[in-house]
């Protein structure tokens, strides 16, 4: 079976970015009001808090946008902008379809399962559509994979 690469279409990401660069707009806004409504001893603690927590929340965004897996004959290698992992099919132990709830709505993404050890996000799976076409494809290929290679 061929190596097949899992992640956001060029679309897809287009769509997420416009939705990081309205969050980012939200979040430069909050901290602009916060820095002007704040006594000046206080302000630079304030500002410097919320930067911190806006270029993590942009980061922790540009990296589920250009994250992908490489499904192999082997195992699943998971590449972010800052890090690889690559975990062999033998340690999954289920491919399962994960819902959020949070206030801005629903959200769904895929989940390696690991035999031992904590479940991992598989990146470019994340969609707030209740039914998406491309995250059933997508679980139907990584699911396929992984029975192909355990003889399942």
């Amino acid at each position: 079976m061929p190596d097949v690469w899992i992640g956001f279409s060029s679309a897809d990401r287009q769509r997420y970015w416009w939705r990081t660069g309205i969050m980012m707009l939200a979040l430069a806004g909050v901290t602009v009001a916060a820095g002007l409504t704040t006594r000046a001893s206080d302000r630079w603690w304030l500002i410097g808090g919320f930067g911190v927590f806006f270029v993590a929340v942009v980061f922790s965004m540009i990296n589920s946008i250009y994250g992908r897996v490489l499904l192999t004959a082997t195992g699943v290698e998971f590449r972010t902008v800052v890090s690889r992992r690559s975990i062999p099919w033998r340690e999954v132990a289920d491919i399962e379809k994960r819902q959020r709830v949070s206030r801005s709505g629903i959200w769904w993404d895929l989940r390696v399962v690991r035999v031992r050890g904590r479940s991992l996000t598989i990146p470019g799976t994340f969609t707030n559509r209740r039914t998406d076409a491309e995250l059933e494809r997508k679980q139907a290929v990584i699911q396929e994979h992984w029975f192909r290679a355990v003889g399942g």
